[in-house]
C-alpha cells in the first residue's frame, strides 16, 4: 500500500511523516511504500531505520544512463538517493510531460537494469471508458510497457491501474465492479508477457479513500492500493494500512 506525494512536502514535512510512519507498527504481510519528491528522496532514506519494511520510490527517472536531460535524474541517480522503485506512466506525466508508451517501456527496462522495481501506471480517460473501450486501452498500455522486459523479469514489475476519470480531487471514485474486468485483463496480459508467471503486484489507484478501500480490495486480482491525497497525511496513511491488513497475503 503506497502513496505518491506528488509536488508536496518540504524536507521538514517529509521528515515528520516518515518519523511517524517509522514509529508505527506495520500490520504483518503488508509492504508500505512512499514516493517523495526528488528533493526529499535521500532525506527520507536517511530517516528510515535499518530494516524498515517501508519501500522508498522515486516519482520519475529518465531511461538514459547519464548526460543531457535537463531537469531529469537517471535511474542510477535515483538508486543512489535511496530509491528502490520508480513510478512511470502516470497520466499526469503522459498528459503534461510527453510520456508515451514507448518511453514507459524504455524506463521499465532501465529501472530493471539498475536493480529498481518499475511501478507502471496505466488507465483510460473518461471518454474511452464511456465508449466501452477501457479494457482494450489499458491492455495496450500494459503490453507496451512490458515490451522491453524479459519474461523472467516481469515478476519484478508492479502495475497500478489508475483510471484517469477516478483520479484527483474532482475524480469519480470507482467501484469494485467497475475495476474488476480491467484488473483481470491486466493479470492476463502480464501472465502472457511472463510466460505464465505474474507481476510482483497489481495495484489499484484512483479515488482511493478509507470509505472505499475495503471494497476495492475484495477484487481477487488486486494485490494492493496506490493512493493519492488520502495518504498524504500520515494518520490517513496509517488508517489505510489498517484497512488493508485483513487482505494481506503471507509472504511465499
Amino acid at each position: 500500500m503506497g502513496t505518491s506525494w506528488k509536488m508536496n512536502k518540504t524536507l521538514a514535512e517529509a521528515a515528520a511523516f516518515v518519523d511517524a510512519l517509522a514509529a508505527a507498527e506495520v500490520p504483518p504481510g503488508l509492504v508500505p511504500f512512499v514516493l517523495p519528491a526528488h528533493t526529499a528522496l535521500a532525506h527520507v532514506r536517511d530517516r528510515l531505520p535499518a530494516g524498515s519494511p517501508v519501500l522508498l520510490g522515486a516519482q520519475n527517472a529518465h531511461w538514459g544512463p547519464e548526460g543531457a536531460g535537463t531537469g531529469e535524474i537517471s535511474m542510477r541517480m535515483a538508486a543512489d538517493a535511496g530509491a528502490q522503485l520508480v513510478e512511470m506512466g502516470h497520466s499526469e506525466r503522459r498528459a503534461s510531460f510527453g510520456e508515451t508508451d514507448d518511453t514507459v517501456a524504455l524506463k521499465a527496462a532501465a529501472a530493471l537494469d539498475h536493480g529498481l522495481l518499475p511501478l507502471v501506471c496505466v488507465g483510460e480517460p473518461l471518454e474511452v471508458r464511456d465508449a466501452g473501450g477501457a479494457a482494450d486501452f489499458v491492455a495496450a498500455q500494459v503490453r507496451a510497457a512490458l515490451s522491453r522486459v524479459a519474461p523472467a523479469d516481469v515478476g519484478r514489475v508492479l502495475v497500478a491501474y489508475e483510471p484517469i476519470w477516478a483520479i484527483g480531487e474532482h475524480g469519480r471514485p470507482a467501484t469494485q465492479d467497475q475495476i474488476a474486468p480491467v484488473m483481470a485483463l491486466i493479470a492476463d496480459v502480464v501472465a502472457g508477457a511472463a510466460d505464465g508467471g505474474g507481476a510482483l503486484a497489481l495495484l489499484y489507484g484512483g479515488g482511493v479513500h478509507p470509505d472505499n478501500a475495503e471494497e476495492l480490495l475484495t477484487d481477487p486480482c488486486t494485490d494492493g492500493l496506490f493512493v493519492g491525497r488520502a495518504g498524504w497525511d500520515v494518520q490517513g496513511y496509517l488508517r489505510l494500512l489498517d484497512l488493508c491488513a485483513p487482505y494481506a497475503r503471507p509472504a511465499s
